[in-house]
């Protein structure tokens, strides 16, 4: 497809400067600015399996670590409250949030004593960790609940490193039937254009999701750094970017007409379900725990990934920002609303002369131009422009390309890291091994 390739070169340059952070000598955040509103990230860094194809900040899981990792993170939520803000909704990502659920409900229950304009929270949490104490603690404290399977497929999950730890396609799929019907949304994270996934497997994850009983789904596609893309690779096959928008084209047309499109990758049963992307409810977000991301006025501001910098930083009294971005400039202000607006559907063309003081037809004439050549415009009036069902594959891929990016700066960071830290990156003993003597050489 000539236009997704278009959009993944130019990306792929774009963002080398729009996402490009350096370091940076802060105590704190910046404050908030009046009349803006406002999205909170917490990051849970742990996990009981570490994933081959996640380029997250993770780490794997310790039961004392990660409790001293939450109390140092609602420590840094009094941080961000002492600065005077507040919030519209919570998004707990990860990781695995929910790997310690008394400290994730205490943690959930301060953002609501210290931010009471929080309406709404997200959480993401992993098949194995749906039970009924699970079910019972967060059915009124989480509002959109983000279970991630991948797949139901048992040759997938195997490839995944996920068969082990999180069980059989069946099981996977009972976890989730369990959850359906206890939250306002319950949402099945799954992944396609793996390189084995045929495209029967993924009509055969279409209909197991339609069967959960949940009432949305997002549809990932696999995105990857170089250095992960390689191992992939290696290990499975190479990634298929060419049969990408076919892929996508039998998802949508699968799930239709159960589920509508809330977002470029995500589908509802009902409209007006929460979707899974925090930046497309405000802009502006702030990021707490270790290697979250904040982006405020116009820069991008990096926490450290390291655990124990994180640690000492939380226990002098100073947040964790290690990094800051270049200012966004307003053209690249203006493609960032173009981008988030469309991602959820809709672009409001008051809203956005209202914000940069000129239509949007004038502000970025070159990237509706190519929008309209793509035949991806829907409607485009004087109030509004949405997209059809090229126009959302094509936004998939700049969201695409933009995560595949942040990939590679968190590979980055992850090398940094010390020694005893990227010990706890492999939960593979051998792989572990290979690495620890591969720094000995190099040093």
């Amino acid at each position: 497809m000539l236009s997704e390739r278009i959009i993944t070169g130019a990306l792929r340059v774009l963002n080398r400067d729009y996402l490009a952070q350096e370091p940076v000598k802060m105590d704190s955040l910046p404050g908030p600015q009046e009349g803006h509103g406002y999205t909170l990230y917490c990051h849970v860094p742990f996990c009981e399996r570490l994933c081959p194809y996640c380029s997250f900040n993770r780490f794997l899981y310790s039961e004392q670590r990660a409790r001293e990792y939450f109390k140092r993170l609602r420590t840094e939520l009094h941080m961000v409250a002492d600065l005077g803000y507040d919030f519209a909704s919570l998004y707990i990502g990860g990781g695995t949030p929910t790997i310690l659920l008394d400290e994730l409900c205490d943690t959930i229950d301060l953002v609501r004593e210290l931010f009471p304009g929080v309406r709404e929270v997200s959480a993401e949490t992993s098949p194995n960790h749906i039970d009924d104490e699970t079910i019972d603690a967060l059915k009124d404290r989480v509002q959109r609940f983000s279970v991630g399977v991948q797949s139901f497929d048992d040759l997938l999950l195997r490839q995944m490193a996920r068969y082990d730890k999180y069980g059989a396609g069946e099981e996977v799929f009972a976890a989730v039937e369990r959850a359906a019907g206890k939250f306002h949304s319950l949402n099945v994270d799954m992944i396609f254009n793996f390189p084995s996934q045929t495209e029967d497997m993924l009509l055969a994850d279409i209909e197991t999701v339609k069967k959960t009983g949940a009432n949305q789904t997002t549809f990932y596609p696999l995105m990857v750094s170089p250095l992960n893309r390689r191992q992939i690779k290696n290990d499975i096959g190479a990634v298929d970017f060419e049969r990408e928008a076919r892929y996508y084209r039998t998802i949508y047309e699968s799930l239709s007409p159960e589920f509508e499109p809330a977002s470029a990758w995500t589908f509802s049963r009902d409209a007006g379900q929460m979707i899974d992307e925090y930046i497309c409810d405000y802009e502006e977000y702030v990021g707490v725990g270790s290697g979250a991301l904040s982006f405020l006025g116009d820069r991008i501001y990096g926490n450290d990934f390291s655990l124990g910098e994180y640690e000492r930083r939380i226990d002098a009294g100073v947040m964790s920002v290690a990094k800051q971005g270049r200012p966004y400039r307003r053209k690249a202000r203006m493609r960032y609303r173009f981008v988030t607006d469309l991602f959820a559907l809709r672009l409001d063309k008051e809203r956005f002369r209202r914000d940069f003081g000129v239509p949007v037809e004038r502000g970025l004439w070159a990237e509706l131009l190519f929008m309209h050549a793509a035949g991806g415009i829907a409607t485009h009036d004087e109030r509004e422009i949405t997209l059809n069902d090229t126009g959302r594959y094509l936004l998939l891929v700049m969201m695409r390309e933009t995560l595949a990016a942040s990939n590679d700066l968190r590979d980055q960071a992850r090398a940094a890291l010390p020694l005893e830290e990227r010990m706890l990156l492999f939960d593979n003993p051998d792989v572990c091994r290979e690495h620890v003597e591969e720094c000995l050489v190099a040093s």
